[in-house]
């Protein structure tokens, strides 16, 4: 039952119409994002990355810098986002703040590149979930080496679960991600304290905070270090997708840019209080490098606790956030696609936008979203170093996307965003060019391999897979595109006091008078006068 009417009315001055309820609240929306984000569980499936480039100073003050960065990259997006609450996110965002005459084109390229990276990042999230329950063998039978059949059909049934989860346990999002939030905090105690208590032997202050060495990646000691940051910034990375739940949550000009800059504090706290006990008690690197799978933390674990069980127990902890991070990866992904799809710039976007009346959901996008990670992950037949790939085109897709929306702001002096209720204030533009240095920094580090020298196998297939979704939307765009896409329904170069939600202004529908002032109700605004809002 919807009780913010104020959010619908806002939506439909931004020209759609509300079919999703509001059922989540910012506690909800923060447990998404810290889902989705999962820091134990993305540390671990990518902690071979930072061992292999630099160990602990990569490791510990990668995350600490990255999450720096990711903390100004999250402010951006939520001073944006607390203007235009809409599902379509940064692909809505950079229309709406581009000039009228090129708002297709950066709605259409945003799109398409949020929309990789929410497809890719679910891979990702999955995929590596795939190999570490494939791990936990090993840890009664240290010769097992799984075979690239089994990690793909694993991979099938954790997207599997994910799905089902998506589709018929909907009504219970809300409380799932109040659970992660708990799981995921009371692991994170559990493995800090276990680790530190049981270990046989520890490492010293010296090398937890001050060890350096990239002997093992083949790449300069100096570049090293930044090709290792992408275990910190693959981690932080799903902040921003978040934003496609807006259409769901009551008050989103207000709960979910709140929502996107907490969880990344929270998982910047969270990742330390993770890093800095396993560092300490850090078994020989050149065996947990040996680990065939990539996934050393398994044997980490089993060294540390002294036998299988103990191992297997600490690794369930952190299977455990990977089911939360998945099925909440596949939420936000769905959503996207969903969004981008209702305005018929995906193949098949009649059917792909479709909304399930019965399970209230957007079934199509949930079904499409699938179908492409499980497609994906057949990328593992050729290459052992599939999800490197996946970890590095998903960062690469997200920060780019999350990038274009500030970097339109930013080229026209920021004025759509100077009424944000979550205004930056004087501070803005630095932190803007800050994340856009990052941000195309990013791009070139993480079509990197971990190490050199490099095979057809151990190659990072991230460009790859990045050129065949862009082949796939350009042909689409000159197919379709360029003809029918006119991007989202409303584009002009109106003030957002005329689209938006601006702080102070308030409307609760189309009759509304302007003189009904702030105290009525929460949020939105005038818009476009006599414009039906863009049905599905």
């Amino acid at each position: 039952m919807r009780q913010d009417e104020g959010a619908d009315a806002a939506l439909a001055k931004m020209g759609y119409t509300a079919e999703l309820p509001r059922h989540l609240s910012m506690l909800s929306v923060l447990g998404l994002s810290f889902a989705i984000i999962a820091a134990p569980y993305g540390l671990s499936t990518t902690f071979y990355i930072s061992l292999t480039d630099g160990q602990s100073v990569t490791v510990l003050w990668g995350w600490v810098l990255v999450s720096l960065i990711s903390l100004c990259i999250a402010a951006s997006l939520a001073e944006i986002c607390a203007v235009y609450p809409t599902a379509g996110g940064v692909y809505y965002w950079s229309a709406m703040l581009c000039t009228k005459k090129y708002a297709p084109i950066a709605s259409w390229i945003t799109g398409w590149l949020t929309l990789v990276g929410n497809w890719t990042v679910t891979t990702s999230i999955n995929f590596g979930g795939a190999q570490l329950i494939l791990s936990a063998i090993t840890l009664w039978r240290e010769d097992y080496v799984p075979n690239a059949y089994q990690t793909v059909l694993m991979y099938w049934a954790v997207m599997l679960v994910s799905m089902l989860v998506n589709i018929f346990a909907s009504k219970h999002l809300d409380l799932f991600n109040k659970c992660c939030i708990y799981w995921t905090s009371s692991s994170v105690l559990i493995i800090m304290v276990t680790v530190l208590v049981m270990a046989p032997s520890k490492r010293s202050a010296e090398f937890v905070f001050a060890n350096y060495d990239a002997s093992a990646s083949g790449w300069a000691p100096g570049w090293a270090f930044f090709v290792g940051l992408l275990q910190a910034a693959y981690t932080l990375t799903g902040y921003g997708m978040v934003a496609a739940m807006c259409e769901e949550v009551q008050h989103p000009e207000r709960e979910v840019p709140k929502a996107m800059v907490l969880s990344v504090a929270a998982a910047a706290v969270t990742g330390l209080f993770f890093l800095i006990p396993i560092l300490f008690v850090l078994p020989d690197i050149p065996t947990l490098l040996g680990v065939p799978s990539n996934q050393p933390v398994g044997l980490l674990f089993k060294t540390v606790t002294g036998s299988a069980a103990g191992g297997f127990g600490l690794l369930f902890l952190i299977l455990g956030v990977m089911f939360f991070a998945g099925v909440g990866a596949l939420t936000a992904a769905s959503r996207c696609t969903y969004a981008f799809a209702r305005d018929g710039a995906i193949p098949g976007s009649r059917f792909w936008s479709k909304v399930d009346k019965r399970l209230d959901v957007p079934l199509g996008g949930i079904f499409l979203s699938t179908l492409v990670d499980c497609l994906l992950g057949i990328i593992y037949f050729g290459s052992t170093a599939a999800f490197n790939s996946f970890t590095g085109v998903a960062t690469i897709c997200l920060s780019t996307s999350y990038g274009l929306p500030i970097l339109i702001s930013v080229v026209r002096g920021r004025k759509m965003v100077k009424h944000s209720s979550f205004s930056l204030g004087k501070f803005g533009f630095a932190i803007n060019v800050l994340t856009l240095g990052w941000i195309s920094l990013a791009i070139l580090l993480f079509c990197m391999p971990v190490a050199l020298p490099v095979t057809p196998a151990s190659m990072n297939y991230a460009s790859v897979v990045f050129a065949g979704f862009a082949s796939i939307s350009v042909l689409w765009y000159f197919i379709r595109g360029r003809k029918s896409f006119s991007g989202p329904p409303v584009q002009s170069d109106m003030p957002p006091e005329d689209v938006g939600v601006v702080a102070g202004r308030t409307v609760t529908g189309e009759n509304d008078s302007p003189a009904m002032g702030g105290e009525e109700k929460s949020a939105v605004l005038e818009g476009y006068e006599g414009m039906s809002p863009k049905s599905i």
